[in-house]
């Protein structure tokens, strides 16, 4: 199935969501990795919130800015799965990155009611896809950095959804 969303992504959203599905996303979506998705992390964790960043109906893109592109990094590095839990319980509704996760994230997705999407590997297409660009948490981590992006129509495929992965046999 295609679906056609826009953040912020809702409950029924996800729900209706399942593994295969190629959905496209227009809004704006966080970028963010392995430094970046820590620091979240240990801020949602002491209750602080990070000015101009709203995670409920989120979508966290796995990946740093540069002026060559984006593209997914691996999501399966301790630094980005172990965020899953705290990411989805603070709203993140879809983390989108590349690479198997384990049964543990499954089981973390489904009690959240969050998605994780994998993105093919093709910075250009994706590039091409953003509208704009901002830093908006940690620009000491250059490319890095939490950015803010403006996307219009990316294509993303559902790999985990309502207990389901594309990765299980």
């Amino acid at each position: 199935m295609s679906l056609i969303l826009t953040t912020p992504i809702s409950d029924l959203d996800i729900k209706k969501m399942s593994v295969r599905d190629i959905v496209y996303i227009s809004g704006y979506i966080y970028a963010g990795r392995d430094s970046v998705l820590p620091k979240i992390v240990d801020l949602i964790k002491k209750k602080k919130d990070i000015k101009g960043v709203n995670l409920v109906g989120s979508v966290i893109f796995h990946t740093a800015v540069s002026s060559a592109g984006v593209g997914p990094t691996s999501s399966n590095k301790v630094e980005i799965e172990s965020s899953f839990f705290d990411l989805s319980r603070a709203g993140v509704k879809i983390h989108l990155g590349k690479g198997a996760l384990g049964d543990k994230t499954v089981k973390i997705l489904k009690k959240f009611n969050s998605v994780y999407a994998v993105v093919p590997p093709i910075s250009a297409l994706l590039s091409s896809k953003i509208l704009e660009k901002k830093i908006v948490a940690f620009p000491e981590e250059g490319m890095e950095a939490l950015h803010l992006l403006k996307v219009e129509k990316l294509p993303i495929i559902v790999a985990i959804a309502n207990g389901e992965s594309i990765y299980s046999s």
